[in-house]
């Protein structure tokens, strides 16, 4: 086989998108790729009598590409974890949540102002309907998450959850 045709199969074989010359600036590193650092830490979760509720674990993975949670209650077999990634195709976030009942709940949203805003359909026994999530950083450096739900496609809201991310003391 001569030079020429071996370049040329293993040109062939590369995954679409790589190059032999390295990329200007790393992947997931812009702004906005990094606009829902502010959850990232070990927490509790309160409800809003104060109260520790649950346990979250917010990481970012995948050479920071993805922010993940792992999150658990503490009084009960309920846990779930998300992934969240920014999708620089549409400049929006994207949330997929699963859980050990078997949930796949999909939000997509942005940043409105300091708050990360996040929504998605979603079904059940009672119908079809809308659910909003909103993380908003506290100036104390707690992170507030209000799940919402409407039934009349986003006119009227009703709180689902209510809860306050607070640092775990002896964590960063």
């Amino acid at each position: 086989m001569t030079l020429a045709r071996l370049l040329l199969a293993g040109a062939l074989v590369l995954p679409a998108g790589l190059s032999a010359q390295a990329p200007s600036a790393p992947p997931c590193q812009t702004p906005a790729s990094r606009q829902f650092d502010f959850w990232l830490g070990e927490w509790d979760v309160k409800n809003p009598a104060g109260q520790v509720i649950a346990r979250s674990s917010i990481t970012s993975i995948l050479n920071g590409c993805v922010v993940k949670e792992s999150y658990s209650l503490l009084n009960g077999p309920y846990k779930g974890e998300s992934y969240n990634t920014f999708d620089t195709r549409t400049g929006r976030w994207h949330q997929s949540w699963v859980d050990n009942g078997g949930l796949l709940a999909l939000f997509d949203g942005g940043l409105q102002g300091t708050a990360m805003i996040l929504e998605g359909d979603g079904a059940d026994p009672k119908g079809a309907f809308r659910s909003r999530m909103t993380f908003t950083p506290l100036p104390d450096g707690r992170v507030r998450q209000l799940w919402e739900r409407s039934d009349d496609k986003g006119a009227t809201w009703s709180t689902m959850f209510d809860g306050y991310y607070v640092k775990r003391t002896g964590t960063s």
